[in-house]
């Protein structure tokens, strides 16, 4: 694939800088595997790149975009200061700067990283979402009356599954307090509980800014998963490798699911990524009853992108190799303005 060779400043977290020598470190489970997985494939595109990681100082960021120019930051941080949502205002200091970056834009990131305005959101514009209500940290809030169970009880605004567990799924208001607190103590933050819907985990990976495109619906399985036990993503059924082999969980691309319906998900999904003004690429969560009922749980913009991942076989059986998806990234970044969606 010939491209033209670019300058590109590869902005992550210090920690996760891949080392230069590699020499007998299992990259597999090298916490820094996407970071790596990106920057070789950008040099074996043929373009320059320098990586650099972020503390909590911009100013070698701001030094080294000044000094030496570069077409392009592909962002891989996922937050500032150890705080989620500060990544929305390290993409505004990368637009600020007016440099060009990859991901999505701070619009985007501050509706897709908060459960309770995203759904807001979607139920305006009629996206399938699970009904949720709201406890804030530090305030005491009355169970609403009539409120339905079950319910799962989330943080409102972090990622990878933090604080979720078998636990977090309550039924009754005692179970919701207890599981309130624990999330306020351990996990910090506002919390949202929202309505369970008990059915098959989906996800579907988007890429594009004006016009996105779906992949194929992806599918977390659980082969060896304990009977009358709900099947959620905790922590461990993400991360930890001993967990998954032991319950039979991989993932995959969906199947047994009727066309039509395939199309409805990934439409709903589409407009999901659209009326929350996301863009260059995410992932988006989902979940299926067995009637046939879908949700929209959440969005995930800038999700993991290592080599093997969910959103990059996903892409793959969408006909995209991971060289091409990367330079896909690269082109969204180039094109979009802040000032317009291209």
């Amino acid at each position: 694939m010939a491209v033209k060779s670019l300058r590109v400043l590869a902005v992550m977290h210090d920690a996760m800088v891949p080392p230069e020598d590699i020499g007998g470190i299992d990259i597999a489970t090298a916490a820094w595997k996407m970071e790596y997985d990106v920057t070789v494939t950008l040099k074996n595109l043929g373009h320059t790149v320098r990586c650099i990681g972020v503390d909590d100082k911009l100013q070698f960021l701001r030094e080294t975009v000044h000094d030496w120019k570069p077409h392009i930051v592909v962002n891989l941080i996922e937050d500032f200061l150890d705080i989620p949502t500060f990544d929305v205002n390290f993409v505004g200091y990368l637009e600020l700067l007016q440099v060009p970056y990859t991901g999505c834009n701070p619009r985007g990131l501050l509706l897709g990283r908060d459960k309770a305005l995203s759904k807001k959101v979607m139920a305006y514009h009629g996206i399938p979402t699970p009904r949720f209500h709201v406890f804030p940290q530090g305030q005491k809030v009355p169970i609403p009356a009539g409120i339905e169970y079950p319910l799962i009880v989330k943080a409102q605004v972090r990622e990878s599954s933090a604080g979720i567990s078998q636990a977090s799924i309550v039924d009754d208001d005692e179970k919701l307090i207890e599981r309130i607190a624990f999330m306020h103590e351990h996990v910090g933050g506002d919390v949202v509980a929202e309505q369970f819907i008990d059915g098959r985990e989906l996800s579907v990976g988007i890429l594009g800014n004006q016009r996105p495109r779906a992949f194929p619906i992806w599918e977390m399985e659980f082969a060896n998963w304990p009977d009358n036990t709900p099947k959620i993503a905790t922590g461990m059924v993400k991360f930890s490798p001993n967990f998954q082999k032991r319950h039979g969980i991989k993932t995959r691309k969906a199947i047994d699911i009727p066309r039509a319906l395939e199309r409805g998900i990934q439409h709903a999904c589409l407009e999901a990524y659209r009326v929350l003004d996301l863009s260059g690429y995410a992932r988006i969560d989902v979940r299926l009853t067995e009637d046939g009922r879908f949700y929209i749980l959440e969005a995930n913009p800038n999700p993991q992108i290592a080599f093997g991942e969910d959103f990059a076989e996903s892409a793959q059986h969408a006909g995209l190799s991971y060289d091409e998806l990367v330079q896909r990234i690269l082109n969204l970044g180039l094109r979009y303005r802040p000032d317009r969606k291209s």
